[in-house]
């Protein structure tokens, strides 16, 4: 059995050719050999969602992912969602709504909230509630994270129709 492996991914936009130890966990990988340490790990038996990621658009947990198992994959780690610096629209909206305290939990809420609105823009408060009931937060409870993302759902649906237009103009 090989203990280490050749992978081929991209990241953020950015295609990595690694050699990884077979047992890598993808969070460590992101973390430690790409430097993103937005994405935090914290219980590592997948039961937190603190390390969420997108793998290929599919929201899973970087705990319990093997980095070859993200091999040829299209991997999104919170660093995606502001390249240039500027918070996204989810982003701003935790920052108005004080949507966290220490922040640990944050990067999981914001990668699980991002996929809820790519495949659902107008996603229900009960569709927002079951993705947040997903990540523990241990400091601001979940009121404020809650006001965020139907913040941040509505500021989207507002968006909506004027990116439905352009694209039909174009």
């Amino acid at each position: 059995m090989a203990t280490e492996c050749s992978i081929r991914l991209r990241v953020n936009g950015v295609e990595y050719g690694r050699t990884v130890e077979a047992r890598r966990r993808l969070g460590d990988f992101v973390r430690e050999d790409l430097g993103l340490t937005g994405t935090h790990l914290a219980c590592e038996h997948g039961v937190c969602g603190v390390c969420m990621v997108m793998i290929d658009g599919t929201p899973s947990l970087s705990c319990l992912t093997f980095a070859v198992q993200a091999d040829g994959c299209s991997v999104e780690t919170v660093e995606s969602l502001s390249p240039d610096g500027t918070l996204d629209v989810l982003q701003t909206a935790f920052w108005d709504k004080h949507a966290f305290q220490c922040g640990y939990c944050t990067p999981g809420f914001l990668m699980s909230l991002t996929a809820l609105f790519r495949r659902t823009p107008n996603a229900s408060d009960e569709e927002i509630k079951e993705v947040i009931d997903g990540v523990v937060c241990r400091c601001t409870g979940y009121l404020p994270i809650f006001e965020a993302a139907v913040s941040a759902r509505d500021q989207l649906a507002a968006r909506e129709p004027e990116m439905v237009r352009r694209a039909a103009s174009a």
